[in-house]
């Protein structure tokens, strides 16, 4: 599961980081993001332009937008069958920027899980593979949302959850982000659907301050 992360990095430093993508001139740095909340995405739209969806997917076709309270994330394993999931998958993916996210890890004998945050080993944000869709209103307004695809955990993340977000490596952003409809063929994304190198990853626990989104502050990045 993935049920919180950050953006703390400015957006000059995104296109350092993801130079063939346009992103919005300023936006406020975040170091709780929760479900429901703007997330920055860029979706395979064919503009290459980040833009803010909410966190919580809505599919098309759902009656009911409380659905996305239960589709903050979706299963790797099952996300070219599961209805809320499987159109997603077939054509409209994202990209979810980050640089870094949190987990809980159970302690035996405590009560209370320990946050952790976890993060790239070079400081540098990087993306989840995510799905997004547009939900019209019934008064007409128009709802933009996204979920992020989970995997196993890898080495690093064992220690702390049995799940862990899909993290893309940059050389396969272009095949995730093709607008070309891979109604046909959406076999062929599923080799990204993996976890990410280990070796590359860090964590460290922080200060249960992070338990409340209300908390949106840097100390949320705290060393417990």
């Amino acid at each position: 599961m993935c049920g919180r992360f950050t953006l703390t990095v400015d957006p000059a430093e995104l296109k350092d980081t993801f130079g063939d993508y346009i992103f919005p001139n300023k936006f406020s740095p975040r170091f709780n993001i929760a479900p429901s909340q703007p997330v920055l995405a860029i979706p395979n739209d064919g503009k290459n332009t980040a833009d803010f969806f909410l966190w919580g997917l809505i599919p098309s076709w759902s009656k009911d937008p409380s659905i996305a309270n239960k589709l903050i994330n979706a299963r790797g394993e099952t996300i070219a069958e599961k209805p809320s999931f499987r159109g997603g998958f077939k054509y409209k993916r994202c990209l979810i920027l980050t640089d870094g996210f949190y987990e809980w890890k159970a302690v035996q004998g405590e009560k209370t899980k320990t946050p952790y945050f976890i993060h790239m080993k070079d400081g540098k944000p990087f993306a989840f593979a995510g799905l997004w869709d547009e939900w019209q209103s019934p008064d007409g307004g128009v709802l933009r949302t996204c979920t992020i695809i989970t995997t196993e955990p890898n080495e690093l993340m064992s220690t702390l959850h049995n799940r862990m977000p899909v993290i893309l490596d940059r050389a396969d952003f272009s095949q995730w982000l093709d607008p070309a409809p891979h109604a046909k063929h959406p076999e062929s994304l599923l080799p990204l659907i993996r976890s990410f190198p280990a070796d590359k990853m860090s964590a460290y626990p922080v200060s249960t301050m992070v338990n409340s989104p209300g908390n949106d502050r840097a100390e949320c990045l705290l060393p417990a």
